[in-house]
């Protein structure tokens, strides 16, 4: 991981990113070269700045969060673009996901909670705020990655979706499962394929609904040891 990591700051309450930047600037891995109110002011700024690292609020006047999103995956396909928000509604989180947010981080975390969430980011891990696995059912309306009943998966397919749900990355996972980094691939793209998905992050958010994770483990309490 390379110091200091760039980081843009998008919100429209100038109090809340003030205490970030502060947070940030505290340590020695992140420093904040921008920040903005609004998306049009975000999106400016990022193409002036080009920041490794974007925190993102949903619910933003104008133009809103989610186009937001849009546009920076459009001009900085590079950056790593992670939500934080005070929404716990599985339709934002999903709708964040689809528009390919790296990461979606609850409001009301602890400081060290965000502050890890954004390193292990940085790293290229699964970045879900743990809250979100605790969200009631989502509404019959709701988009259908919450949805869909547990597919037919192999036993490898059900170990890799584990340890993504748990965040590693694709490295990580081959030396836990003793393959190389090109199987593990494999299985990645199995299991978007089987579930219909487009990210990892999805793959980890699906994986935490509904106690998904606990009865895999429940159904290998040995394999990953």
């Amino acid at each position: 991981m390379s110091y200091p990591t760039h980081l843009l700051l998008i919100d429209d309450h100038a109090l809340l990113r003030r205490g970030l930047a502060e947070l940030l600037n505290a340590e020695a891995e992140f420093t904040v070269v921008g920040q903005a109110g609004s998306g049009e002011e975000g999106l400016a700024l990022a193409r002036q700045l080009s920041p490794q690292l974007i925190l993102l609020d949903l619910h933003l006047p104008r133009l809103s969060g989610l186009d937001t999103l849009t546009q920076l995956r459009a001009a900085l396909p590079d950056a790593l673009v992670v939500v934080l928000t005070a929404s716990d509604c599985p339709d934002d989180l999903m709708a964040a996901l689809r528009n390919g947010a790296d990461g979606y981080i609850l409001k009301d975390s602890e400081p060290e909670r965000l502050l890890d969430c954004l390193r292990n980011c940085h790293r290229g891990q699964v970045t879900l705020d743990p809250g979100l696995a605790r969200l009631p059912d989502p509404q019959p309306t709701s988009p259908p990655l919450l949805q869909r009943d547990e597919p037919e998966l192999t036993e490898r397919e059900r170990q890799t979706l584990m340890l993504i749900a748990e965040g590693l990355s694709n490295k990580l996972i081959a030396r836990q499962l003793g393959i190389s980094d090109g199987t593990v691939k494999i299985y990645v793209k199995h299991l978007l394929s089987k579930l219909q998905l487009h990210s990892r992050l999805e793959l980890a958010a699906w994986a935490h609904r509904g106690g998904f994770v606990e009865r895999l483990g429940a159904r290998m309490p040995s394999t990953l040891e």
